[in-house]
């Protein structure tokens, strides 16, 4: 009797964390690129595939987790000044974004792309500031694109640029996600 009870318990147990979990869309191989260059000096851009998102359908919470080291760019000398003057990220290792959809319904990502609303925080660099995104979202054999643009301003952010180069690296940078999550199971 008891040892039915336990199994019971243990489908049951099963069953509702498989049901949970398919309220929930991810991906660990987001993209994340930013772009701050100026006219006439090197391009100041770097690209991260390895973001981690999270979707929750029946809710519309979003989070979304970046490591900082992660972020590539095409000059070696610019990383490391990226990871050891700008971001600092010894001290700072992750940028995150917490935030929700807005009238989130996945019934209508089934209509094609349309553009939603979703309003959180972002924290770059240990500060946090609320900022709304526009994201585009579709639905495609079982799978969630969120792509989406948006400007940062630096010193937002408390990220200080060095005098010397100051004039180099655009203030505000664009930034680009590329997300194609699925059922997390």
């Amino acid at each position: 009797m008891i040892m039915k009870k336990n199994a019971l318990m243990l489908i049951f147990t099963f069953l509702f964390v498989s049901l949970n979990a398919q309220d929930k869309y991810m991906t660990r191989s987001g993209n994340l690129s930013f772009e701050a260059s100026v006219p006439t000096f090197d391009e100041v851009e770097a690209d991260n595939k390895n973001v981690t998102a999270l979707l929750n359908i029946k809710t519309g919470d979003f989070a979304t987790l970046a490591l900082v080291k992660a972020f590539k760019f095409k000059i070696a000398l610019m990383e490391e000044h990226f990871n050891e003057n700008y971001l600092e990220s010894d001290d700072f290792p992750k940028a995150t974004f917490k935030g929700q959809f807005e009238n989130f319904d996945m019934a209508k990502l089934n209509e094609g792309e349309q553009k939603h609303v979703l309003n959180g925080e972002l924290t770059i660099h240990g500060q946090t500031k609320k900022i709304k995104l526009y994201p585009m979202l579709s639905i495609k054999d079982g799978k969630i694109t969120m792509n989406t643009s948006f400007k940062i301003n630096l010193e937002d952010y408390g990220v200080e640029i060095p005098s010397i180069v100051k004039g180099q690296i655009a203030e505000d940078v664009h930034t680009v996600l590329n997300f194609e999550l699925t059922a997390k199971i």
